[in-house]
C-alpha cells in the first residue's frame, strides 16, 4: 500500500527541515544493503551529527523545491537512493561512510552537495582523507603554543644577553690595569 498524501507531506517537511540544518548532502546508492547494514550505517553517522534517510527521489525533489543551496542535487536523483545529511562534522561523516563502504562493498556514493557545489564521488573520497576538525584544531593549537614558547624565550634572551655583555665588560675593566696618565 502506498503512502497517503498526508504522510508524503510529512516526509517532505522532515526532509526540508533536515536540509535546512545540513552542511552537506550525500546521495548513496543503497541497492543491495540489508536492513541490518542500513542500521549500522545510521548508527555510525549518528556519532557525527548526521542522518541517513531513504526517500523517493520525487519527495526529495519536492523538499529541495527552488532552494538554490540544494537544487544542484537534481542530477543525482535517479535510482534507489539514500540521502545522508551532515550537520557539522563533515570530515567525520565522510570517514564513517567510507569505512562502511570498505566493510560492506555494497554501496556507492553517487555524489554530494556542499555549499551549493556539486561534488563527485572522487571529490568526496579526497575530502574524507583530510584530517578531522579536532585534529586540525589540535595542530593549530600546537603550532601557536610552539610559537608563543619561542617568542617568550627570545624575549627572555634579550635582557640575559645584555646582562652577560655588561658583566664581560665589567670583568674586562676590573682585570685590565688602570690607564697611565
Amino acid at each position: 500500500m502506498g503512502r497517503t498524501l498526508e504522510s508524503k507531506q510529512q516526509v517532505v517537511a522532515q526532509l526540508r527541515q533536515l536540509l535546512d540544518e545540513a552542511d552537506l548532502a550525500l546521495v548513496l546508492d543503497y541497492k543491495g544493503l540489508s536492513v541490518k547494514e542500513m542500521g549500522d550505517l545510521r548508527s555510525r553517522l549518528r556519532k557525527h551529527a548526521s542522518t541517513c534517510k531513504v526517500a523517493k527521489n520525487s519527495l526529495m525533489r519536492q523538499a529541495i523545491g527552488t532552494d538554490p543551496a540544494w537544487t544542484g542535487l537534481d542530477p543525482l536523483l535517479t535510482g534507489p537512493n539514500a540521502f545522508i545529511l551532515v550537520k557539522d562534522d563533515v570530515g567525520g561523516a565522510l570517514k564513517a561512510v567510507q569505512a562502511f563502504q570498505q566493510e560492506t562493498r555494497k554501496s556507492d556514493v553517487k555524489g554530494g552537495l556542499l555549499e551549493g557545489r556539486l561534488l563527485s564521488a572522487e571529490d568526496l573520497k579526497a575530502a574524507g582523507k583530510l584530517p578531522s576538525r579536532e585534529v586540525l584544531i589540535a595542530q593549530i593549537a600546537g603550532s601557536l603554543n610552539g610559537l608563543a614558547t619561542n617568542l617568550a624565550m627570545a624575549i627572555k634572551e634579550v635582557p640575559a644577553g645584555l646582562a652577560r655583555a655588561l658583566q664581560q665588560h665589567a670583568d674586562g675593566e676590573a682585570s685590565s690595569p688602570p690607564p697611565a696618565g
